[in-house]
């Protein structure tokens, strides 16, 4: 699974993550900046193969409206460094996985 990284994430964190999910981009590398509409974040992401990564509740509505793909992975209540949100993805990697393969459109992580 390829990820777009949504700009309310940190470009480090796709350092932390690339290894495992290789392929996996920022917006901000493909063109895509703060300004950029989430519908357009949106169509890049089904356009090109991606799962978006992202901790804003915005694209929630999106994935209920349109439904997959592009698949949604929600970073809840991301107001923790960095270094935690790769931790999280890491410890998620399987389920991660797991989500590629299914028919849900929205997985949410949480912090323990």
């Amino acid at each position: 699974m390829k990820l777009l990284l949504d700009e309310n994430l940190s470009r480090q964190l796709l350092e932390a993550v690339h290894s495992l999910f290789p392929g996996s981009v920022h917006v901000t590398q493909v063109g895509l900046s703060s300004s950029t509409p989430d519908r357009k974040i949106w169509d890049y992401a089904l356009q090109n193969g991606f799962a978006i990564l992202t901790a804003d509740t915005d694209f929630i509505t999106l994935a209920n409206t349109l439904g997959a793909p592009p698949k949604i992975i929600l970073l809840e209540n991301c107001d923790y460094p960095t270094k935690i949100a790769a931790q999280l993805i890491r410890a998620n990697t399987v389920r991660i996985a797991e989500f590629e393969r299914s028919r849900d459109s929205l997985l949410i992580l949480r912090k323990p």
